[in-house]
């Protein structure tokens, strides 16, 4: 099996032919794509293409670029949405100071509300984080205090020191193709000494798409590319790396089932 953990199929440039981008996808392999949510307005839409396609699942979050646009959007709102049976995970949500498309307050908040969806639904929440280390370990740590829940650093590409924070704090890692670029040899020493049980993969298509095709649009047969790298780099056969982290994907998003 090989999991797509993250893709944004109703984004532009996988949207106008997603019939298409499935089958390549399906043709390459790929038997599952967790279809990610980052506005409110999207989640009708993503939950509707789970609901026509037996291997996509979706998500309802709101981005952290997205959170002043979002102040209605809570805890509660978050845990009804979620009722759906094809929305396996909450999120993504997190921080995000490269861009601060919103104000820091406004997603450090946004992200407690989704961290209390996750706890109440015990689904996975997907985390997004740049250039925030601190404050995302800060209060991943400080809210698993207050209750335990699941949840995964989306599209990895963080310190050491705050990945080895994560894992203790019994979060998963999902390393995107961004671990196939040449300028990544941080993060690949990293994704190389990661556990087994704790590794997924992902596209974040339409973007960062891996060798052999940087420059084009990503899309979720480009998952199995990163896999073919990422394997390599630990040192495992391709179908091994595929077999862990299809298990570990169905162990944390465990409302997900073929």
């Amino acid at each position: 099996m090989l999991i797509d953990s993250h893709c944004h199929l109703n984004y532009k440039g996988l949207v106008e032919e997603q019939a298409e981008v499935l089958a390549r996808a399906r043709a390459r392999g790929v038997t599952g794509m967790l279809n990610i949510s980052t506005r409110e307005r999207e989640w009708a839409e993503i939950i509707a293409t789970a609901e026509r396609e037996p291997d996509v699942w979706a998500s309802v979050g709101i981005h952290p670029h997205e959170a002043d646009a979002h102040p209605d959007v809570d805890t509660e709102k978050l845990v009804a949405a979620a009722q759906h049976p094809k929305v396996i995970a909450i999120g993504e949500s997190g921080l995000d100071y490269y861009y601060d498309h919103s104000d820091r307050d406004r997603q450090r908040a946004s992200f407690r509300a989704h961290i209390g969806a996750a706890r109440e639904t015990g689904l996975p929440l997907i985390i997004h984080t740049r250039d925030a280390e601190e404050d995302t370990a800060a209060i991943v740590a400080e809210e698993m205090g207050k209750g335990a829940f699941p949840a995964l650093i989306h599209c990895f590409t963080a310190s050491e020191a705050f990945g080895n924070q994560m894992l203790e704090l019994g979060l998963s890692i999902s390393i995107s193709g961004i671990v196939t670029f040449k300028n990544a040899r941080d993060l690949q020493a990293t994704a190389a000494r990661l556990p087994a049980d704790r590794l997924l993969i992902e596209t974040d298509a339409p973007f960062l798409a891996p060798v052999p095709h940087r420059g084009k649009p990503g899309e979720p047969a480009f998952v199995a590319d990163t896999a073919a790298f990422l394997a390599q780099l630990r040192g495992v056969e391709v179908e091994t790396l595929q077999e862990e982290t299809a298990a570990n994907f169905f162990r944390l998003f465990s409302k997900a089932s073929l």
